[in-house]
């Protein structure tokens, strides 16, 4: 190889290697300034992504998303409430299910609260939720969940036909300290980057999201 032609291959690496860092940082930012929105825009539905649960009884990062929703609610945000998720292999109770057992219990009424029992992951949950407002004849939704996986799910919801905006939870264990912040930015960075490129979830990340 001259070289003439070897500076050109590693202008292209750099080149390459640079174009990389760049979309890779710039996505970082954007999930980073989408998690600091809390957007109480009016709509049709308060929409809760899944998380873990345990028997019936919702984890703390899945009962700081419901928190959070039970505010908007009671806020006037929206006139409804939509739990989703499905259930891992052995579970009696499904995520949906259980977070609306849960809102019931802290005072919302049940004609309120919607359990949409599907979804293993984000994509599977969003898509779902979006199928299930188009059958009731609506369109706009706040989508709650934690603040760094509020891009990701702005997006594929946006791709599944829906007017949404996004009010993350501001308690439990996702943004409790500053290592778990940092974990979630560069897990859903990942998760985004994978969705853009595949529109497939991003698997990998559901053990922590319950809904990857």
């Amino acid at each position: 190889m001259s070289g003439g032609l070897r500076r050109w291959a590693g202008r292209l690496v750099a080149g390459t290697v640079l174009l990389g860092l760049l979309v890779v940082g710039g996505t970082a930012v954007r999930v980073w300034q989408v998690a600091r929105v809390d957007d109480r825009r009016p709509a049709d539905a308060l929409v809760v992504l899944g998380a873990a649960q345990y028997d019936g009884t919702p984890s703390s990062v899945f009962a700081a998303r419901l928190e959070q929703a039970k505010d908007l609610y009671d806020s006037g945000v929206a006139p409804r409430i939509v739990t989703v998720g499905g259930k891992q292999p052995g579970d009696v109770y499904t995520e949906a299910a259980a977070g609306k057992s849960y809102l019931v219990a802290e005072g919302v009424p049940a004609g309120a609260v919607v359990a949409v029992e599907v979804g293993s992951d984000t994509l599977q949950s969003i898509r779902a939720v979006a199928d299930t407002l188009r059958a009731d004849g609506l369109s706009s939704a706040v989508l709650v969940s934690d603040p760094w996986h509020s891009l990701r799910t702005r997006i594929m919801a946006a791709d599944a036909g829906l007017d949404v905006h996004t009010s993350p939870t501001r308690q439990g264990p996702a943004v409790l300290t500053r290592d778990a912040q940092w974990h979630g930015i560069v897990r859903e960075t990942g998760a985004l980057l994978y969705y853009r490129l595949s529109h497939a979830s991003a698997d990998f990340a559901a053990t922590s999201n319950a809904s990857g």
